[in-house]
């Protein structure tokens, strides 16, 4: 039977996309270094669908490719913008197909490296199976075809204070907390992370507080879709936790000797006490300005 080897299986994602294979028929392997967390994942899943295995990806990845001989390998071992491509070269090296949910920027756009080496060895590997870029560009190829151009997107994501937030998550967001970001298309100034705060007004949510965000969007839409101008947000369901966010990337952006990273982990502890505040409910938005195929100005 093939298999699919989720790396970080019982993270805060590798868990949900395990739960949805098996639900599928899909048998999986869960991959980590705390053998107690995988065992309890495999446990609650369907029988004869899941086995584990307990090892250090960044040390044994390769002997266990040997060993458990997977078809597919998704990784969910972020956060991504402090990773390198070793898991997904070591996929290519054996001829295993590579997925991972990054939504690192320099990471997405710099996988494309391995192209050929990927075809030669005829495999496929897949980088930015996210909700960005992966959701983001499903709904622009949705839509593209009722533009002759599309101009401006300006669009973004709200998750409710309850959904539950991984530590590789708030590690990648804090990042880019108050630092300059790399530019992109529409933006002549620099921009900083989790700044260009403004509101957008949710159907059934109400207001919610959006900042600047870096993801691989900026780079991969415009080249792709010719996108003049483009502009990525998201917030948290609590004003105060956005805005107390936003306060410290200005703090960062003064100049002190501050890596937020660090801090990632009693920041998560400190923002899950807030939960009876909040709730489950997020949302997206996303807004498409542009030409249609009479070339009159429409907004979608």
């Amino acid at each position: 039977m093939n298999k699919v080897l989720i790396l970080g299986g019982y993270g805060n994602f590798g868990k949900r996309i395990a739960t949805a294979l098996t639900k599928s028929g899909i048998a999986v392997i869960i991959a980590g270094r705390d053998e107690k967390k995988v065992q309890d994942l495999a446990a609650i899943l369907p029988k004869g669908l899941s086995e584990i295995a307990v090892f250090d990806v960044n040390k044994n990845l390769s002997s266990e490719l040997e060993k458990l001989k997977p078809a597919v390998v998704i990784n969910t071992c972020g956060p991504f913008q402090e990773s390198g491509y070793e898991v997904a070269e070591t996929c290519i090296n054996h001829k295993v197909h590579y997925i991972d949910i990054s939504d690192g920027r320099k990471f997405v756009t710099g996988i494309t490296a391995f192209n050929e080496k990927a075809r030669e060895a005829g495999i496929t590997v897949i980088s930015g199976s996210s909700t960005v870029p992966g959701l983001s560009s499903a709904v622009l190829e949705h839509y593209r075809q009722e533009f002759s151009e599309m101009d401006s997107l300006k669009y973004g994501i709200s998750p409710g204070q309850k959904a539950e937030r991984g530590l590789a998550t708030t590690k990648a967001i804090m990042s880019y907390v108050g630092k300059p970001l790399s530019p992109f298309s529409g933006k002549k100034k620099i921009a900083y992370g989790w700044q260009d705060i403004y509101c957008q007004e949710y159907p059934g949510l109400g207001k919610r507080w959006m900042a600047n965000c870096d993801i691989p969007d900026l780079d991969l839409f415009p080249a792709h879709y010719g996108i003049k101008s483009i502009q990525f947000s998201a917030g948290l369901e609590l004003g105060f936790m956005h805005l107390g966010l936003w306060l410290v990337s200005w703090l960062v952006r003064a100049g002190p000797p501050i890596h937020l990273p660090n801090y990632s982990a009693p920041l998560l502890r400190i923002s899950n006490w807030f939960n009876i505040f909040g709730s489950s409910d997020g949302g997206m938005h996303i807004i498409i300005k542009g030409k249609d195929k009479e070339t009159n100005h429409v907004q979608l």
